[in-house]
């Protein structure tokens, strides 16, 4: 892996929200990546970053497990719409999919954008990207920045529930050939953002069967993610899928139950080790925010389960047990999985993404 010979500035915008509090939790003893910048609406802007957080009643609203860093809470909060990306050398955005649409082509003109917004997820000339399985993906980025006048680019994260079906089928995908899927997921409540009083007088003691868009979501990044670069665009996989997406009372940690249809047949063992094959190359690559494996297999019918498999290496690899045959298909199969969706679904895997573009050259 080849590396910065300098540590590479950050600017972080929508700052004060929870996903940009989850970046600044992962950055904040970074190795490479250096924060210099916060930005947020104009509310927020001109103060400092622990006041710009502070609810009318005098708390401080820091929502991470780790204490708010010193530095970053003196740190002086600017306006989005303001922000001099040509000062940093990438651009973090943590904002909804409005804002995101109008900022994000201002920073890019001048600097890598990496979001975790859905607003440049489904354009034609913008990758969609996940560490370790469609790297080969980023020699879009030259056609994207080519037909935008880019001098940077907008790189997005899939939607957080993307990111662990993608993963399980990726191998799967790759080895035997996908046919078909079928998803049901269950959803934790950290994945719809913080909205006092209302998530969780909706979720106790209930489970809801609908997240707007969501499904459609899904459906649509993971084959784009599972796609195949060919003539300067992204050719979706051939794959039929279908998904149900619920949200449960889990505070975080995706799980969802998938049954794949192979396009040849496979055993028990030869998928089990296909997921635990996948991803050695990247992962040996060094970056510092990937785990040892960006997938684990567990033999415990009873595993996984969120509490106890969503922090596996910091979050960062999806974890699937239960893998049984589908009886009423001779290539079918069934499994389940959990994903932690603020960490490899968010923040952390944008970073891991960055991690990556810094060492190919596209960052620094």
């Amino acid at each position: 892996m080849t590396t910065s010979k300098r540590r590479i500035r950050v600017a972080l915008v929508g700052a004060t929200g929870l996903a940009g509090q989850q970046f600044i939790a992962a950055l904040s003893a970074h190795p490479q990546f250096e924060i210099v910048a916060l930005a947020a609406s104009t509310r927020s802007a001109g103060k400092t970053y622990r006041d710009a957080i502070r609810n009318d009643n005098g708390a401080v609203q820091w929502f991470t497990s780790i204490a708010l860093p010193e530095r970053i809470g003196a740190m002086m909060v600017e306006d989005a719409e303001k922000l001099d990306a040509t000062k940093v050398d990438l651009v973090f955005t943590a904002v909804e999919a409005g804002p995101a649409k109008l900022l994000e082509p201002i920073y890019a003109k001048t600097t890598p954008v990496l979001s975790t917004a859905s607003a440049f997820r489904y354009e034609d000339d913008v990758p969609l990207m996940l560490p370790g399985i469609n790297m080969d993906h980023a020699k879009l980025i030259e056609t994207h920045k080519e037909k935008r006048g880019f001098k940077g680019f907008i790189l997005p994260n899939p939607n957080c529930t993307t990111v662990g079906l993608a993963y399980s089928l990726a191998p799967l995908h790759r080895q035997f050939g996908v046919k078909r899927v079928h998803m049901v997921s269950m959803q934790s409540v950290s994945g719809a953002g913080r909205s006092p009083g209302v998530i969780g007088l909706d979720i106790i003691d209930n489970l809801i069967p609908y997240i707007p868009k969501e499904e459609e979501k899904v459906q649509k990044e993971t084959l784009k993610i599972l796609g195949t670069l060919k003539g300067g665009a992204i050719e979706a996989a051939p794959i039929a899928i279908s998904c149900t997406c619920t949200r449960v009372a889990v505070i975080e940690g995706h799980t969802e139950a998938v049954h794949v249809e192979l396009a040849r047949e496979a055993s028990d063992a030869e998928i089990s080790a296909a997921w635990r094959g996948f991803g050695r190359e990247f992962v040996s690559a060094g970056y510092p925010s990937a785990p040892p494996a960006l997938i684990h297999v567990h033999e415990d019918p009873f595993r996984p389960q969120p509490r106890m498999d969503r922090d596996m290496n910091d979050g960062m690899t999806t974890v699937i047990g239960r893998l049984r045959r589908d009886e009423h298909s001779p290539t079918g199969w069934k499994y389940v999985l959990v994903s932690h969706n603020t960490k490899m679904g968010a923040a952390k895997g944008c970073i891991l993404m960055a991690e990556h573009l810094v060492a190919a050259g596209y960052i620094g």
